[in-house]
């Protein structure tokens, strides 16, 4: 389970009263904070910190463990920075500087320098904060009161930002197959992939995930087909019911053996490719869908770098509301501009409004018998798109805030699970923005996280990130990646 460590820095200027009170002040922090319900993951408190000896041990212990995401740092009272220098030069996990103060309000009519001395956050922190920058050091920076709801809710935040920063080089993708011939947007430098982000990236023969698929029995097949069953709806479209559960029953044993590999060989991001099905008998669509349900990352057509992407978002948030989409078809009525996003078959289900149904459709792609899918319709709400590209000598991250809006009408005959989309400001200019900056007609996108988490990993990976949003001009926005080139390129 993860967790944070929350530490007071503090010096012995002031003796044990004070010291003491450091202790208790920050021990109630710590247990108003986990008490709030307003965090995703619990934080751990630790004594007051005084010394170099002790501060290199704090972030040592942090390093050590495992289940430790990050830290949250906030000088009490006055802390010499030089303390901090050996401890902050071996800090691996990511950091957050608090900048609060214990009482909310100054007790104007009984303050004295007893208070004074105790309560120095006002320049304890600003001398904190400047040896983190001489040093050159990424950390997030909350200033306000640890009581406001506000505040929670930034730390909550940047906790989800920090498990991404983690858990960025735990991340693992099965390449089945290649990329789609041609196509520039899936390829990318692997190597340099996992020196930046630590993804580890690798092909496997088409038929040895077959061989794992083949492998699965027909008792352990049937018994998730009836579990489908149970949690799906069923369209038929005409066909027969026991050759419509044939069709089922080949997504549920692709399902088995994907994951049964995935999980042998310590992988949690796929990706397929169409063109290079080799012993499959369909398309994965159905499986895939429900391992990303799971929270695996998932790339079409070898789009190994969106599948590392779906796998990170999905840490960041828990498992959940996020997903694989491609920008599909327009509508361009003036004043209701929006895009239809979907896939051939593969769009999350933890992204769905409402009962899934499974149908089993013809599908051009792949020759061969038609696959098993979940169609749905994706809830209304905000959320961001996702491309991460590879321009040739660094990563340029592109993020668009968009609205999943209710589609004006029906659509009975589209065979796949949907979201439609309006891209801020608008889709003239969102898109237009997009494709000024590079970005692919894959993406990770998520209802649960926000831009600034985003920028936050991106900050801590070193890469640039440009956000589309409702304030994006097209002038400003290729000035800014000018200025972005000036910036990232001359590293």
């Amino acid at each position: 389970m993860y967790k944070f460590y929350f530490v007071a820095g503090s010096q012995d200027l002031y003796g044990d009263d004070c010291l003491n009170n450091v202790a208790k002040h920050s021990k109630e922090m710590v247990d108003t904070l986990n008490a709030s319900g307003m965090l995703p993951f619990e934080v751990v408190w630790k004594p007051t910190l005084l010394t170099k000896a002790g501060i290199y041990s704090f972030f040592d212990e942090a390093n050590s463990d495992k289940e430790c995401m990050g830290t949250i740092l906030w000088m009490h009272t006055f802390s010499p920075a030089k303390n901090w220098i050996s401890g902050l030069k071996i800090a691996r996990k990511p950091i957050l500087h608090l900048h609060t103060q214990f009482r909310e309000a100054l007790p104007f009519s009984t303050i004295d320098m007893d208070y004074m001395n105790e309560n120095q956050s006002a320049h304890g922190d600003r001398e904190f904060g400047h040896i983190m920058s001489r040093m050159g050091i990424q950390r997030e920076i909350v200033v306000g009161y640890w009581r406001h709801e506000d505040v929670i809710k930034k730390i909550a935040s940047w906790m989800q930002s920090a498990v991404g920063i983690v858990e960025s080089n735990n991340i693992k993708v099965m390449r089945i197959a290649d990329n789609m011939r041609s196509v520039a947007v899936t390829e990318g430098d692997k190597v340099e992939a996992e020196i930046v982000f630590g993804w580890q990236v690798d092909a496997y023969p088409v038929n040895e995930a077959v061989e794992y698929v083949n492998a699965v029995s027909e008792s352990e097949t049937n018994a998730l087909v009836d579990e489908y069953y149970d949690k799906y709806g069923l369209i038929l479209d005409g066909r027969d019911a026991c050759e419509f559960k044939k069709h089922v029953a080949v997504q549920a044993q692709i399902e088995i053996g994907l994951e049964n590999m995935l999980k042998e060989k310590g992988y949690n991001a796929i990706v397929t490719h169409f063109g290079d099905l080799g012993g499959f008998k369909q398309l994965p669509g159905l499986a895939i869908q429900r391992l990303m349900e799971k929270g695996y990352g998932f790339g079409a057509e070898g789009d190994w770098k969106t599948a590392a992407m779906v796998r990170l978002m999905k840490v960041m948030a828990g498992g959940k509301d996020t997903s694989f989409f491609e920008d599909y078809t327009y509508n361009l009525v003036k004043g209701k501009e929006a895009v239809l996003e979907s896939h051939m078959l593969e769009v999350c289900p933890s992204c769905g409004d409402g009962k899934a149904f499974i149908r089993v459709l013809p599908l051009s792609m792949g020759d061969r018998e038609d696959p098993a899918r979940l169609v749905f319709t994706c809830k209304e709400g905000k959320g961001i798109a996702t491309s991460l590209i590879d321009l040739g000598n660094r990563f340029r991250l592109i993020v668009n805030e968009v609205e999943s809006i209710p589609c004006p009408e029906e659509m009975p005959n589209l065979p796949v699970a949907s979201s439609y989309w309006r891209p801020e400001p608008n889709l003239l200019v969102g898109a237009e923005a997009w494709i000024l900056a590079g970005g692919a007609h894959h993406s990770s996108f998520s209802y649960a996280l926000t831009s600034h988490q985003m920028k936050i990993w991106a900050d801590a990976m070193g890469i640039e990130m440009v956000t589309i949003d409702k304030n994006t001009e097209i002038e400003s926005f290729k000035d800014r990646l000018k200025w972005n080139g000036a910036y990232y390129d001359r590293r």
